[in-house]
């Protein structure tokens, strides 16, 4: 009783988590806006998921519970076919589906998934949706985070470093500072080279020319100077006759202090030919909140320079402001980003400034893609309590200036076409075609370049959609439509016209021929076609065919279905010419007729047998007779050797050719197999009353191709019955004398063992470890060597095994299960002992 009411529990625990299981997945969800063909196959795994994890599995239990959240019925078909495509694309690739995790992991899985129905964004093209999952991040939610545009430039990923170039002329603007070294050539009337070092306090010593002051001089200035103080020692400099040359030739370092939303701030020793971006790169550019349109430069505390990146980034114009020693580089927040979402080349978030439009903001994305709605815009606004929506139309995108966090959405254009109209069926060129204003019927017919010649001309249609979207159908004649004998129909947007092909209209006409033909089958009908011209198209006659005495079978046509005698096919019995020559009328077929080409007299093929094994000439032996016998071909086989074991000789008959080789060699391998697919038959019959779990391969080995025959009645008596008539393709093996016994099935350990003469098969069965717990000991069986099977015989409490000979395989099968007594079991049992002690209580009371 403990076990019973443990049952009862768990079986009123699954109803409950059943109906739990409803109650969670129905949760108050508004799917009646719902387009499934917007959605991703990601979202539609989410479903499937989500609908596993509370007990729905079936497409039909998803479908109906989408409906009862207001999905129109068309969009819950589309549902069910995804689902199922999907399920099937999952099991093809041997793909499950998303992991069952925790329930809050569901819940949340559940919830994105409805809130993507929901959103604004749930028509977004599903080419952005794959494009953002792969350049963009997730946040903890898993909801896709928009990349700022311009922050990857700065990003340390070995495409851009910015590195100034110190292979190049000195700039004339540079200015000189303490640690620079100058490379001073004097060429001319004079040879002399000096490559002084600036000093800390910006003075060069040279020498006959003293000192001379060059810090924070430019390199153009500074060379005027010197110029100017070598004259004094050099007079060919002022005459032309010698020529001065100055050039850097050891660049120093500065220090350039990097503040505000940078990703590392802090002081960096940077090259003195460094920029503004060389800056930028080495402290990785703006953080998350810093702007890339205002990055100030601060040299002697005043703002010399502000550097827009979106310069570099859309137009290519790069702000080279060269980087002087204590300068700071200010990155301020950012004042307005906006998301620039869904059918835009470049979809993310945009640094606006306040003379920017939202026509600037377009053209910072890169404009529309092919797909998008360009009519109108949708912006989500934030007002500060909560979020509103403004419609946006295509005039107003230069005038409107964008808010900060508005985001911008750019739906796809509708999958509809204003002026498009089609034609199918049997004209030359079908397909989709333009909608001029009174369009006719005709027109698109001529436009098409007309009729086919199968075209059935009686009829055609017309699919039109009303106003409502409802379809109604508009039927023309064709031939009158054409010739202008009836008014011409106006076409309208989306009409689809239908003119069907005769061919369309009927069964494929076909012939088809069997018998002694070298290509027999179903051939194409054609008007005209005779009975030569089949005969031609099968490769002609076989050798053995007689051309004399075909049969040709027709359909009736008008048969009498009142009547017991009515014809069910017209038969023709015809002749042609061997040789397929025209001589007299030919016999015209007509469509579906069957020809039948028969052997002729006499005519047989050669027929052999295969003998193998311990005969003096094994191989292959033609049938010379209709009489011949097992022991004909045994007798031209030379007889049997001296170690031939005639009781286990056996006979396959196959239907088939003989093999190749020298029929000596005995295929032991096909032979073992052979026998095991017998025991498997002999074992299938014990669970034939119960076919679950009996597998097409069990069901393949039911047919036997043995025959169990007694050769040594046959040496011994001629006109015994065991001398069988020999057919095409048999195979008879005389094996050499065995000297093991097998024994297979429910043993113990199942082993082949010596052959001893005496011993019962119960004896080689417990040789074998006797029988198992599940063991079927009345089913125990033997195989002998020449196919015969003897069972296992039961007298009252005895059992009566079988005989054992050299070469035997005895089979112990398994018992069938035993199946459990249910519920309905136990009821239906209480219910007759009920009945029966009502009887017994009403018979005794009699």
């Amino acid at each position: 009783m403990t076990k019973k009411f443990y049952k009862a529990i768990k079986f009123v625990a699954l109803i409950c988590f059943l109906i739990l299981s409803h109650l969670a997945f129905s949760q108050t969800t508004d799917l009646s806006k719902v387009k499934v063909d917007d959605l991703t196959d990601t979202q539609i795994r989410q479903i499937i998921s989500r609908a596993a994890s509370v007990g729905y599995t079936s497409d039909e239990q998803i479908a109906q519970v989408a409906i009862s959240q207001g999905l129109n019925r068309a969009e819950a078909q589309k549902l069910t076919d995804r689902i199922n495509k999907i399920k099937k694309q999952d099991a093809t690739s041997n793909k499950n589906l998303p992991a069952d995790n925790s329930g809050d992991d569901r819940s949340r899985s559940y919830n994105e998934f409805t809130d993507t129905l929901n959103s604004d964004t749930s028509k977004i093209s599903r080419r952005n949706l794959e494009t953002k999952r792969k350049d963009q991040l997730r946040d903890a939610l898993g909801n896709l985070i928009p990349k700022i545009f311009g922050q990857d430039l700065f990003k340390n990923n070995g495409r851009n470093t910015f590195e100034p170039n110190l292979r190049i002329a000195t700039p004339k603007n540079y200015v000189v500072g303490p640690d620079d070294v100058l490379l001073i050539d004097i060429t001319g009337d004079n040879e002399v080279s000096y490559k002084p070092k600036v000093s800390p306090d910006g003075t060069i010593a040279i020498q006959y020319a003293g000192l001379i002051s060059v810090g924070g001089l430019t390199v153009e200035a500074a060379s005027s100077k010197i110029r100017a103080a070598l004259a004094k020692t050099y007079p060919g400099i002022r005459s032309g006759r010698t020529s001065v040359s100055i050039n850097l030739g050891n660049i120093r370092s500065i220090k350039v202090n990097i503040v505000g939303e940078v990703t590392r701030p802090g002081s960096y020793t940077l090259s003195s030919l460094s920029t503004v971006f060389n800056a930028l790169y080495a402290s990785g550019g703006p953080n998350d909140n810093g702007s890339l349109r205002s990055i100030q430069v601060v040299r002697n505390s005043k703002i010399i320079a502000i550097v827009d990146v979106y310069d570099f980034l859309l137009n290519g114009v790069q702000k080279n402001i060269r980087l002087q020693d204590q300068d700071v580089i200010n990155i301020p927040v950012y004042k307005t980003r906006i998301e620039m979402n869904g059918e835009f080349k470049r979809p993310a978030l945009y640094e606006i400034t306040l003379a920017e439009t939202l026509q600037d903001a377009i053209n910072f994305a890169g404009g529309f893609t092919s797909a998008a709605y360009t009519a109108g815009l949708k912006i989500l606004q934030s007002t500060g309590r909560e979020r509103k929506i403004v419609d946006i139309a295509a005039n107003r995108f230069r005038d409107y200036h964008p808010l900060n966090g508005d985001k911008v959405i750019a739906e796809q254009i509708l999958e509809r076409y204003e002026n498009r109209v089609s034609i199918e069926g049997a004209v030359f060129r079908p397909g989709k075609y333009e909608l001029d204003k009174g369009f006719t019927l005709k027109q698109l017919i001529l436009k098409a370049d007309g009729l086919k010649e199968d075209a059935f001309l009686n009829r055609g249609y017309i699919n039109r959609l009303n106003a409502d979207n409802t379809p109604s159908l508009i039927t023309f004649d064709v031939r009158r439509a054409v010739s202008g004998a009836d008014p011409d129909i106006v076409l309208q947007r989306e009409d689809q016209v239908i003119i069907s092909s005769i061919f369309d209209l009927r069964d494929e006409y076909t012939v088809n021929i069997q018998g002694q033909v070298r290509a027999p089958g179903q051939f194409k009908f054609r008007e005209g076609m005779n009975l030569e011209n089949l005969i031609q198209e099968a490769g002609g006659f076989q050798q053995g065919a007689t051309p004399s005495r075909i049969e040709i079978a027709r359909r009736v046509q008008n048969s009498d279905p009142l009547s017991k005698n009515s014809p069910t096919a017209q038969i023709f019995t015809v002749s042609v010419d061997k040789d397929l020559r025209l001589v007299g009328a030919p016999f015209i077929l007509q469509p579906f007729d069957i020809v039948s080409i028969r052997s002729a007299e006499g005519f047989q093929r050669q027929k052999s047998v295969l003998i193998q094994g311990e005969v003096l000439y094994p191989g292959n032996y033609a049938v010379k007779s209709n009489n011949d016998k097992i022991l004909n071909i045994l007798q031209r086989a030379g007889g049997l050797t001296v170690s031939a074991f005639p009781e286990g000789a056996s006979l396959r008959r196959r239907n088939r050719a003989g093999n190749s080789g020298n029929g000596r060699d005995i295929d032991t391998a096909q032979i073992e197999l052979d026998k095991t697919k017998n025991l498997k038959r002999l074992a299938l019959a014990q669970r034939l009353k119960d076919t679950t779990g009996v597998s097409s391969e069990d069901i393949a080995v039911q047919k036997s191709d043995y025959i169990g025959m007694n050769l040594v009645k046959i040496l011994r008596d001629s006109t015994s019955r065991e001398n069988l008539l020999v057919e095409d393709g048999d195979i008879i093996t005389v094996p050499r004398q065995f000297q093991t016994v097998s024994v297979t099935g429910s043993v113990l350990r199942p082993t082949n063992i010596v052959y001893a003469p005496g011993k019962t098969m119960q004896e080689y069965i417990n040789e074998a470890g006797g029988f198992t717990d599940n063991a079927n000991k009345r089913g125990a069986y033997v195989v002998y060597p020449n196919g015969s099977v003897k069972a296992t015989k039961k007298l009252l409490f005895f059992y009566n095994y079988p005989g054992v000979k050299p070469g035997s395989e005895i089979f112990v099968p398994k018992s069938a299960p035993k199946v459990p007594l249910g519920i309905q079991g136990i009821i239906g049992i209480s219910t007759a002992l009920a009945s029966l002690a009502v009887i017994v209580i009403t018979l005794f009371k009699k």
